[in-house]
């Protein structure tokens, strides 16, 4: 369904998983999981990359940070003068019996001890590492998400300029100078916006010194409606300078930045009403 296709790509799940949505969003986030299978799969398989990319980046403390703090908590601890002798009293009818050095248990204990923490501060420097490494998913999926929704804003604007009846579409054809080149139009008279489609054009690729200038003919005068290049990663709908009347359209190769004048042999495309 479009419906589930356009929620999982939205990145609410990603957010839902790193915890950082709204108890309002947790539970629409579980409310589609249950009705949706393909929504409640993408969660798991969500989880599971997650919990693999902590795995393979974990981060063990370096030889050098674990030196010292051991040497730092381990000062004096081997020194049994450190620590208070102990005396066993006995009377004449009692036979003693020698005890175990008060101060090799107190070693052994700060030893288990000091262990504890070593292990304590391993887990908490791969916590923090973790912690980081989520921060820099996190940022990353909020960039993504951004540029999904600037990229939908951007396909309803282009969107509505077909929709829109006020729009006219002129496709302009190829020259002898250029015969397979092909250019789209969108005018709007009572809006005086004029749109070129780069998605659909077909251009040959023009160089650093040159740039192609579109021109509107308004009773046989051409009126500069702005340059642009044939960059075949732009797929989107290129607004040009505003015009209220046209009687046809057409564009010429010039030097980048334009010329105040068209130069009539370099003339690539042109269409006319």
């Amino acid at each position: 369904m479009e419906e589930v296709k356009t929620y999982i790509e939205s990145g609410i799940l990603e957010l839902y998983v790193l915890g950082e949505v709204t108890q309002e969003e947790r539970a629409q986030v579980e409310a589609m999981a249950l009705k949706h299978p393909a929504i409640k799969a993408e969660l798991d398989e969500i989880e599971k990359s997650l919990e693999s990319y902590a795995f393979e980046n974990a981060v063990e403390p370096s030889e050098s940070q674990r030196d010292k703090i051991l040497n730092s908590l381990l000062t004096n601890f081997s020194d049994d003068r450190n620590f208070p002798s102990h005396k066993v009293e006995t009377t004449d009818n009692v036979i003693p019996f020698e005890r175990i050095s008060n101060g090799n248990f107190y070693k052994y204990a700060f030893a288990a001890c000091f262990a504890l923490l070593v292990v304590s501060i391993a887990a908490l420097v791969s916590v923090y590492n973790h912690l980081e490494q989520s921060n820099t998913l996190l940022a990353s999926l909020q960039t993504q998400n951004q540029h999904f929704s600037n990229r939908v804003n951007l396909m309803d604007h282009e969107l509505g300029v077909f929709r829109d009846p006020s729009f006219k579409l002129l496709k302009l054809q190829g020259t002898k100078k250029s015969p397979a080149s092909v250019l789209t139009v969108a005018w709007s008279p009572a809006k005086k916006k004029v749109m070129i489609d780069m998605a659909n054009a077909n251009m040959p690729a023009n160089d650093q010194d040159h740039q192609y200038q579109l021109w509107a003919l308004v009773a046989g005068k051409p009126v500069d409606l702005g340059v642009f290049d044939a960059d075949t990663a732009s797929k989107d709908m290129k607004e040009m300078k505003s015009i209220a009347s046209a009687d046809a359209f057409a564009v010429t190769l010039e030097p980048r930045g334009g010329s105040p004048a068209p130069h009539l042999d370099e003339m690539m495309v042109i269409g006319k009403f």
